[in-house]
């Protein structure tokens, strides 16, 4: 294999050791490893490296086998010292069975020697850890590159994704102290609406009623923390589109995984090496408006766009879904004034309110609660500007806690206010029928 190519994708194995701290044991196999790795790249054309069929697996597998054979290694350890290093070449190194398991939701690489993991809500460290702070930095370059994405000294961030979908943040020094960190947040098996009934995201009649409002081309904006699951939200309420509907989906990163057929995908580009060439999501945005969409849908708004997208919902773009970082409704719509103004237009922020007021019908906030589940909280209308000047924020939907269960699962559910909200009339336009008593509080 030509020894630059070999570099590039795998990194200087030959300088690669197990970290000073580690023991003889843990020192030998990683050395171990590395002949195996190297005899590896000598036996194999880079063509084949380079793909990710069966043929090239069972290929690399059959020769990893005999080299694993002739370096005497015990037959006890041979499925270990294969199955690294097949990871190594094919996948993500030493992540990729926490890549693999499905009850693994986020990965956190503090450095090689602090792997960090989401099991069922809850933080755990993994005993997993890299050969050293070079073999962190190939896995980084194995991820980032294949989607166009770079990351290097004078760029020392980046945002990417895996061809899952999942979501990936690297960051290498200087800005990473105790060295490079990843983190990956993980979307697997596409959630339904059944599956978020199961988990207790939600009850049957607030899950119909969002049905209702998504076809009934209400503008809905998914409101929560990080980590709360608005994406795998938005991804439900995207279901609920009518198949003859053409859809945009704006995106910094390609997370959302709509299942309708006329869905046009566009994903933001970060600045080129010279610094030239980005395109933004606000860019994305306005172009979208000229492409004939029945829906837009931005992943997440997270700066001027905001105001493009306010602009399409207030100009005939109605149905269209958003998500952004906030802790609760009303701070969902300040946040929202907060990016608007970001775009620098200049607005008042009486025109901003206007704008929120008319354009936004419905803020579904979700959260991730203390047992590591995630539900939604709250379901509210956005009302008119009040005399004061600030948004009407109307709760039709609250969480009600009950408290929690002896495996310390929280009890709960949500309960009507007693607001009949004003968005009935829209519904009702388009030839949706939502009954008034789903919000009455004595009939629940």
């Amino acid at each position: 294999m030509d020894e630059l190519m070999r570099k590039r994708l795998y990194g200087d194995t030959a300088a690669a050791v197990r970290p000073p701290q580690a023991s003889k044991q843990e020192q030998e196999q990683g050395e171990l490893i590395d002949r195996v790795r190297q005899q590896l790249f000598a036996r194999v054309e880079a063509s084949v490296l380079g793909r990710r069929d069966s043929e090239a697996q069972r290929i690399l597998r059959q020769v990893v086998t005999e080299i694993v054979g002739r370096e005497g290694v015990r037959p006890l350890d041979r499925p270990r010292v294969i199955s690294e290093i097949l990871n190594d070449v094919l996948g993500f190194g030493p992540i990729q069975p926490l890549i693999e398991d499905p009850e693994v939701t986020e990965i956190m690489v503090n450095g090689p020697n602090r792997v960090y993991v989401e099991r069922g809500g809850r933080l755990e460290k993994s005993d997993i850890c890299f050969r050293d702070e070079e073999h962190v930095r190939n896995v980084i370059q194995k991820i980032v590159g294949p989607v166009g994405r770079r990351i290097d000294e004078s760029s020392p961030t980046v945002d990417a994704r895996l061809p899952d979908g999942s979501r990936v943040n690297a960051v290498i020094p200087p800005l990473a102290l105790d060295g490079s960190c990843i983190t990956i947040r993980k979307f697997g098996r596409r959630l339904s609406a059944d599956d978020l009934l199961r988990l207790g995201t939600l009850g049957r009649r607030e899950l119909e009623l969002l049905r209702d409002l998504v076809r009934g081309k209400l503008n809905v904006l998914v409101s929560g923390g990080t980590g709360s699951g608005k994406t795998t939200l938005l991804n439900v309420l995207s279901s609920f589109i009518p198949h003859d509907e053409r859809i945009v989906t704006i995106e910094d990163a390609a997370e959302l995984q709509l299942q309708q057929e006329h869905v046009v995908r566009l994903e933001a580009r970060p600045p080129n090496i010279e610094g030239k060439g980005e395109i933004s999501i606000r860019h994305l945005v306005r172009n979208a408006l000229r492409m004939r969409p029945d829906r837009i849908i931005v992943g997440e708004c997270r700066g001027g766009e905001a105001l493009d997208m306010l602009q399409a919902m207030n100009t005939g773009h109605d149905g269209s879904l958003t998500t952004l970082h906030a802790n609760s409704p009303r701070d969902a719509v300040s946040r929202l004034e907060t990016l608007v103004l970001m775009a620098g237009e200049d607005l008042p922020l009486r025109a901003i309110r206007e704008q929120i007021a008319s354009a936004i019908d419905l803020i579904v906030q979700i959260a991730r609660i203390r047992d590591g589940s995630r539900r939604v909280t709250r379901i509210c209308e956005v009302g008119k500007v009040l005399p004061d000047g600030s948004v009407e924020v109307r709760y039709i939907f609250v969480f009600d806690f009950h408290g929690a269960d002896t495996t310390g699962r929280v009890i709960g559910e949500l309960v009507p206010t007693g607001l009949v909200p004003a968005f009935l009339e829209k519904l009702a336009w388009r030839g949706i029928s939502v009954q008034d008593q789903l919000f009455c509080k004595e009939l629940r």
